[in-house]
């Protein structure tokens, strides 16, 4: 029987052909009774329960926190870190193989792969498992398509245009080589061409281009692999290839744009956004923002750093798109902000829009709605799709000079309904993007001094945290009904998400700290005394893996047309190391919720 066991299930496809000989030399077979106690709280584990069949129950108390299935291993923590610290117990008749306590340490200390599913911090363990996918970001790069690689725009020229002309058109369209037509044939001229043809040959600037262009052209598909480009360049000892698609010439893959695809295009985007003169000239970096997200997960990019990239992009295309689209009434007098996930940093697949427009005073109506109506639509033509619950600069409750909105703020306040509470939580995560930033800065203060000493209004705002239940793994029945979705899916933004981002949004709240990000207030919180650095470095954990989740989930969703489910995560088509962390990145956010609900006496408002 032990030689059936699975070596392709995480963690163990960490271990080497010899290592895996081992471990199944040393393998036992364990048979549990329905009800039968496996681990108790404080019991050491003398072995790791890998499961065959039937099914584990893990218990917290009386709490069912885990309900563990074939392939699930069980309890590394009591294993490698003490004292089990849950009860788990046979559901029904159960198999399972046993690995010797000594076995699974010596293969912790010969293999750093296989020791990650041991780690006691969740995120340490996620990055670990990552480390072998980073391992192949080149080879995730070399295996695109030439499609994928940003490259600029096929401008063609006559072969009879002189070369300070083809200069300039490289210069309008900020590139570095033309098409040329002559007759029937297409050539190449480079801005080197250019620069040898007038410096080394002394030709004059009237010249026809067509005596310095090379009508051998190299070039790939659209469609052909990155590695072929690079086969031909290297063969044919050429920085950049022409690209053609359906049998048309559609611009040049250089160098540069494959070193793009390695950093995401992260470093090539800011610059074509800046160019941009026009609207629609924006569309294509803002193309690019939502690729490179894919590209960088592909290459194994820690999803925080993918969240902060993509965020400072955008960012970016918002504060040129304004400078493009305001009026000057706007500009001198508005102040563009952002809302939700890119207002914290933390966005990686766009979902909706969430942004505003503060004013110092008024600017003539006509200008304003016009600019409303273009900004919003501007946006959603580049794949921002509004937002629900319209908080956008179309509406005007989001769009209004500020001491109206501070207005809305006393009158959100006084509602105390969750409503009125969810606007004031998108407020407080608004960062200033362009224009008259000061005017925020003043919006938020008086949203603090409006809050100081509020005791029950910030109660009722952490309250928001109590929206969702937060699931025990394998426990999908009705809990789930409470979160939106079937009995085999999580929604990991409620579930998961939302519950550490407003909790630590209320405690900001309620200590007066005015930082935005997630992590900001984990720190401030934390040199504020509110709790142990600890705690605080394993709620950053567990977002950090529900924020990976998702973000698979969302890739996912986007592949298929739809991201109308792109929070929803199934545990069924995880690995059992991936239900593993994010069983353990639960279990972080009930906790968490039992401290909150104390802090703030959550059951008053049950």
């Amino acid at each position: 029987m032990p030689s059936a066991f699975d070596a392709s299930n995480p963690p163990f496809d960490r271990l080497t052909q010899e290592e895996i000989g081992d471990l199944r030399a040393a393998l036992d077979i364990a048979y549990l009774r329905p009800g039968e106690a496996v681990l108790i709280p404080g019991q050491k584990a003398e072995h790791l329960h890998v499961i065959i069949k039937g099914s584990i129950e893990v218990r917290e108390g009386g709490t069912l926190n885990a309900l563990l299935g074939p392939k699930d291993a069980f309890d590394s923590r009591a294993l490698v870190h003490g004292a089990a610290g849950e009860d788990f117990i046979a559901a029904e008749e159960t198999l399972c193989y046993l690995i010797p306590r000594t076995v699974v340490l010596g293969l912790i200390g010969r293999n750093a792969g296989f020791a990650a599913f041991f780690y006691s911090e969740v995120s340490a363990k996620l990055d670990a498992f990552a480390r072998a996918h980073r391992q192949e970001g080149m080879e995730s790069v070399l295996r695109a398509r030439v499609r994928e690689a940003s490259r600029g725009p096929a401008v063609v020229i006559p072969g009879e245009a002189t070369l300070a002309e083809a200069a300039a058109s490289m210069q309008d369209a900020n590139i570095n080589a033309v098409y040329v037509r002559e007759a029937d044939r297409i050539g190449v001229v480079t801005g080197m061409n250019l620069a040898k043809a007038v410096l080394l040959q002394r030709l004059p600037l009237d010249t026809p281009v067509r005596r310095v262009c090379h009508f051998d052209i190299i070039a790939v598909d659209a469609e052909d692999f990155i590695f072929e480009a690079l086969l031909l360049m290297t063969r044919h000892d050429k920085r950049r290839v022409a690209v053609r698609t359906a049998g048309e010439f559609t611009g040049f893959l250089e160098d540069i744009h494959i070193l793009g695809l390695v950093a995401g295009n992260s470093q090539l985007i800011p610059g074509r956004i800046d160019r941009a003169r026009s609207v629609a000239d924006l569309a294509a970096p803002a193309e690019d923002i939502q690729g490179q997200v894919e590209r960088l997960h592909r290459q194994g990019v820690k999803v925080e750093q993918i969240a902060e990239i993509t965020s400072d992009l955008n960012r970016r295309l918002f504060v040129k798109l304004f400078e493009l689209m305001a009026p000057p009434a706007i500009r001198a007098h508005g102040c563009l902000m952002i809302m939700g996930s890119e207002g914290r940093g933390e966005q990686t697949v766009r979902t909706d829009q969430d942004n505003g427009l503060l004013l110092d005073g008024p600017v003539p109506e006509a200008e304003l709605a016009r600019f409303r109506g273009d900004f919003s639509d501007a946006l959603a033509s580049f794949g921002f799709p509004p937002c629900p619950g319209n908080v956008m600069v179309r509406n005007p409750l989001w769009s209004q000079p500020l001491e109206g909105l501070v207005r809305q703020l006393r009158l959100w306040i006084m509602d105390r309904t969750p409503e009125a509470a969810l606007n004031l939580a998108i407020f407080f995560d608004a960062i200033a993007v362009t224009g008259r930033t000061a005017l925020l800065a003043e919006a938020k203060q008086a949203l603090a001094e409006l809050m100081r000493g509020e005791r029950a209004l910030i109660a009722r705002f952490a309250s928001l945290v109590e929206s969702f239940e937060t699931p025990a793994l394998g426990v999908l029945t009705t809990l789930m009904e409470k979160v939106g979705v079937g009995s085999d899916a999580i929604d990991i933004k409620k579930a998961g998400i939302f519950p550490i981002v407003h909790g630590m949004r209320a405690m900001a709240m309620d200590r007066g700290i005015m930082v935005t990000s997630t992590a900001g207030r984990v720190e401030a919180l934390v040199e504020a005394g509110a709790f142990s650095r600890g705690l605080g470095q394993e709620l950053l954990s567990a977002l950090r893996v529900f924020m990976e989740y998702r973000l698979r989930a969302q890739l996912e969703a986007v592949r298929r047309g739809s991201l109308e489910h792109e929070a929803l995560v199934q545990p069924a088509t995880l690995s059992a190391a991936d239900r593993d962390i994010l069983r353990d990145a639960l279990r972080i956010v009930r906790q968490f919720r039992e401290m909150l609900r104390t802090r703030y006496n959550l059951a008053a408002f049950g």
